[in-house]
């Protein structure tokens, strides 16, 4: 291993997460574990590229030093950045699943007990069953969930990673702001979110923000095409800052003129809600019961709003095509779930069709602590309102 001091992370910190990783290994009877998922490779490692649509593996023996199976191109990351020092490629002609067998069978993995992400977006079903039938000899099994076991508590460096995060998500929230008048695109609008995250030392994001205004803010996920805003109408940001792919959240309205009573109902309604939330929030809470609380709260308006998604989840390392950890920890109903202190959350007690043609969002990004929660930002959550 390469012991160096150039990671996000000091040595130790990757460290602790391997042996952590490699206790609960020995828990499932796993000999060795093929990662896949590009978040749980930096968050072992700190191994990361945009070039995670080519297949790359990182195996790690029970016993033995780690190994990573990459593009040959990719080689360059692994030993730029990381702690590995054992790599195997393969040329862009050449066919990654049987370079990596060929690696299980060099480093002495035939016939033994491989955990690998049944799951996961980045080891696709024909690989999978390539794999299987090339590795009779071998028991293979499903260790899906196996790294974010120790992902979905952050420590105390990754706490202050997204704390750096989250004045990037500031930054440009409030150059989003001011970049909202009547007669600017919302491409002027995401233009000057994106510069000011960067410029505030935020990183590429898993997804820029999200810029909708007027009758758009009611297109799910919907973002800049370029649409002029016009006097009287609203705009809807929502915007995630990153550093080191750690990332924060925020949602927030700006309103181009007076604030009608239907939106004032709205803006004090998810302010509340929100407060109420963290004043809930503690470990040993069921996610279920704070989402009830929030879908409660929020389905009790005046305007014909809905919350029509889950009330928040889990948010930390992302690559695109999203920023959300919500496969590890979503706040939805049913769920058993519980919250435990270092889980870092996105609250979304957002309003669906406010008087019936309107989207409008406050939001947070906390951490939960030993007794409650503390939010990463210090902004305003009123509406902004431009006259």
């Amino acid at each position: 291993m390469n012991q160096r001091d150039d990671m996000t992370f000091p040595f130790k910190e990757y460290m602790g997460r391997l042996t952590e990783l490699r206790t609960r290994m020995k828990e499932r009877l796993l000999d060795a574990v093929v990662i896949t998922d590009p978040a749980n490779h930096i968050y072992l490692t700190d191994y990361q590229t945009t070039g995670y649509t080519h297949f790359q593996a990182l195996v790690i023996p029970r016993e033995d030093e780690p190994f990573m199976v990459t593009r040959m191109l990719e080689e360059s990351n692994v030993c730029g950045r990381t702690w590995v020092e054992k790599t195997r490629t393969y040329p862009d002609s050449g066919d990654p699943i049987q370079t990596l067998v060929s690696a299980l069978h060099e480093f002495g993995l035939t016939g033994k007990r491989i955990g690998y992400e049944r799951n996961s977006y980045f080891f696709p079903a024909y690989d999978q069953d390539t794999i299987r039938t090339t590795m009779l000899d071998t028991e293979l099994r499903d260790c899906f969930g196996i790294v974010e076991e120790g992902r979905i508590c952050k420590s105390k460096l990754e706490l202050d990673a997204m704390a750096k995060a989250a004045r990037a998500t500031e930054a440009g929230m409030q150059a989003g702001w001011e970049a909202c008048v009547p007669g600017a695109t919302e491409n002027d609008v995401g233009a000057a979110i994106a510069s000011a995250m960067f410029r505030a030392g935020g990183e590429n994001p898993a997804v820029m923000p999200y810029v909708t205004s007027g009758p758009r803010t009611m297109i799910a996920h919907a973002s800049f095409e370029g649409r002029v805003i016009q006097p009287g109408e609203h705009v809807f940001l929502e915007v995630g800052g990153c550093y080191r792919r750690y990332h924060t959240a925020m949602m927030r309205t700006v309103v181009m003129g007076e604030l009608s009573p239907s939106m004032r109902h709205a803006q004090e309604l998810m302010k509340h809600t929100l407060l109420e939330m963290k004043r809930m929030i503690r470990p040993g809470l069921t996610v279920s019961d704070l989402d009830n609380l929030a879908r409660t709260m929020i389905g009790d308006n005046e305007v014909g709003a809905r919350l029509i998604t889950r009330s928040g989840y889990s948010i930390g390392i992302a690559f695109t095509p999203s920023w959300d950890e919500g496969y590890m920890l979503s706040l939805q109903q049913g769920s058993p779930q519980i919250l435990r202190e270092g889980m870092t959350l996105h609250l979304i007690p957002w309003m669906w069709g406010v008087d019936g043609d309107k989207t409008v969002g406050i939001s947070d990004t906390i951490h939960v602590t030993d007794n409650g929660c503390e939010s990463f930002f210090t902004l305003d959550q009123d509406f902004v309102v431009k006259h």
